[in-house]
C-alpha cells in the first residue's frame, strides 16, 4: 500500500483532512503490518523530501512506554519514519512542549486503551484541541481502538468495564469530528453491539474488526484498509443489516 507523494493541500489549494480508525489489533505483533504501511506512506507523502516524523499519543494506556516502544519498532525500525512520544498523563511534559511535537509532527498515532479517561485527560490539558487543530492543518491523523472512536459523534466503549463500574458496554459521545457512531473490535462484539444498535435504534454504525480501518478523507468515508480484518455499515430501521463496506 504505497501513496506516491502528493500534493497534501488537495484540489484547489484546500486542506485534505484524513482520519485512518483502526478496529483493533496488536502493534506489538505487527498484526497491523499492512494498515501501518499505508498511513507510513502517508506520513512520507505529508513529509515531502525531509523524514517523516510521527508522534505516538498514549493517553488511554496511561501513557504505556512498552506501547510506544513496540509503536517505535514499526514505525522507525520497519518505515524509517522518527517516532516521537506525547507523555501527559503524570505531568512529565508540559502543554507547550506537546504542542511543539504536534507542530513537528507529519503524523498523529493515537493508541487504544480507556476512551473516557483519555478524552477527559484531554479537555483538562487542552490536549484536545491541540489534536483537533493539527487535523485541521492536514497533519495525519491514526488511531486504533480507543484511538480510532474517539473522533465519532457516539462511541461504543469498554471504559466502564475497564474502570470496574460496569460489566456493559456503553454508549458515549465522541469528539464530532466524524458523523455517526463507530464500535471497535466488532469480530469480538458484533453480538452485543447490535443488541444495542436495536435497544437504542441507532439507524447506522461503522462497525470494525481487528486488524482492519477505515479511512476518512475530509469527514467523509473514503475505503477500508485490511491487515486480515474486515469492516461493515450496520443499519437498522424494523431490523439489522449488515453490509461489508469497500
Amino acid at each position: 500500500m504505497e501513496v506516491e507523494k502528493e500534493n497534501m493541500a488537495g484540489e484547489n489549494g484546500n486542506i485534505t483532512k484524513r482520519i485512518i480508525a483502526i478496529g483493533g489489533g496488536e502493534i506489538k505483533n505487527k498484526t497491523t503490518l499492512k494498515i501501518d504501511e499505508y498511513v507510513a506512506s502517508l506520513a512520507k507523502a505529508h513529509a515531502g523530501d525531509r523524514r517523516a516524523n510521527a508522534l505516538f499519543i498514549g493517553t488511554a494506556s496511561h501513557d504505556s512506554m512498552p506501547y510506544f516502544n513496540s509503536f517505535r519498532k514499526t514505525y522507525t525500525s520497519v518505515f524509517d519514519i522518527k517516532a516521537e512520544v506525547a507523555l501527559i498523563v503524570y505531568g512529565e511534559m508540559d502543554t507547550e512542549r506537546i504542542a511543539m511535537k504536534i507542530e513537528n509532527a507529519d503524523m498523529l498515532y493515537i493508541g487504544g486503551g480507556n476512551t473516557l479517561f483519555m478524552l477527559e485527560k484531554w479537555k483538562e490539558t487542552g490536549l484536545d484541541k491541540l489534536i483537533i487543530s493539527a487535523y485541521e492543518k492536514g497533519k495525519i491523523i491514526c488511531g486504533l481502538s480507543a484511538g480510532a472512536i474517539c473522533w465519532f459523534e457516539d462511541i461504543y466503549t469498554d471504559a466502564y468495564i475497564m474502570d470496574g463500574i460496569s460489566p456493559e458496554y456503553k454508549m458515549e459521545k465522541g469528539l464530532g469530528i466524524l458523523k455517526g457512531s463507530m464500535c471497535p473490535h466488532f469480530d469480538e462484539r458484533e453480538k452485543d453491539f447490535t443488541d444495542t444498535v436495536i435497544k437504542n435504534r441507532i439507524k447506522s454504525a461503522y462497525c470494525v474488526e481487528n486488524n482492519a480501518a477505515i479511512e476518512f478523507v475530509n469527514g467523509k468515508f473514503s475505503k477500508t484498509l485490511s491487515s486480515g480484518g474486515n469492516a461493515y455499515m450496520l443499519t437498522y430501521d424494523t431490523a439489522v443489516r449488515k453490509d461489508r463496506l469497500l
